[in-house]
């Protein structure tokens, strides 16, 4: 059994995985994840992951990756960077080896282009939450609609000039005054969202987009994102694991060495 741990700013995800690929999930919000189950041992937050798992799991390598890699110490864990956690996640759970992969999280973006299944090349963006989960969260807010909702819109979008997260939340509120239909205004939300990683996918084309990420989730921007880029679009099974299946597989492969 291996595992895998992604320490995202908004949850903590794990993968657990058998020797024959067998993948199990299991997320935490990452507050809740620390202040229950950390303790603080040479200056670092540690975390024993065995009491978080099902009992009798014992796995035989631990990875971890993510946002909080650089400050919590989890117990016998070894420590990979994000972006290969992500294209070893995206190759394992897609089969492909050419692509262009995209993730949005709950506060950062990175495009990565990937050949052979090897990483050639990346760009990441965690200076503005504008093309993040946080940001569609926001919005959906302002219109008053679920994520889901929000996630259904994408044709006859209203014109948001505003890419900062910020400032776009109050231009959202003007154009909600100015009476816009709210399927226009959240086609208009996802669209920003595209704006705000164009000019990265195009710095690192492929005719194939693996997204992932919880944004993945979002079938309007992979609809955008389609049309607009003419490519094909590959959302893997459960794209916000991709980072913990890629520690799990860093794990495995490290264990057959």
């Amino acid at each position: 059994m291996y595992c895998g741990v992604d320490l995202g700013s908004r949850n903590v995800k794990v993968a657990l995985m058998d020797e024959e690929g067998r993948l199990e999930f299991f997320k935490f919000d990452t507050v809740a994840f620390y202040r229950e189950h950390g303790r603080l041992e040479e200056g670092q937050l540690a975390v024993d992951l065995s009491a978080l798992l099902p009992a009798g799991t014992k796995p035989r390598v631990v990875v971890s990756t993510g946002y909080g890699r650089q400050t919590v110490a989890l117990k016998g864990a070894r420590v990979i960077p994000e972006i290969k956690a992500h294209v070893l996640g995206a190759v394992h759970l897609t089969g492909l080896s050419d692509f262009t992969l995209l993730d949005l999280g709950g506060q950062d973006s990175k495009v990565a282009l990937v050949r052979g299944g090897r990483l050639i090349d990346f760009q990441t963006n965690d200076k503005c939450a504008a093309s993040t989960g946080r940001y569609l969260e926001n919005m959906a807010a302002v219109l008053n609609i679920s994520l889901d909702e929000l996630s259904r819109h994408h044709q006859n979008p209203v014109d948001l000039s505003s890419t900062c997260a910020i400032f776009g939340e109050t231009e959202l509120i003007g154009k909600v005054l100015e009476g816009h239909p709210i399927g226009s205004l959240a086609a208009g939300v996802n669209y920003t969202i595209f704006k705000r990683i164009r000019a990265m996918l195009l710095r690192l084309f492929s005719d194939t987009l693996v997204f992932t990420g919880g944004v993945a989730q979002n079938a309007a921007l992979r609809e955008i994102l389609a049309k607009e880029l003419g490519v094909r679009v590959v959302v893997p099974d459960h794209p916000q694991y991709t980072g913990a299946v890629g520690c799990c597989v860093e794990a495995k492969l490290g264990s057959e060495k």
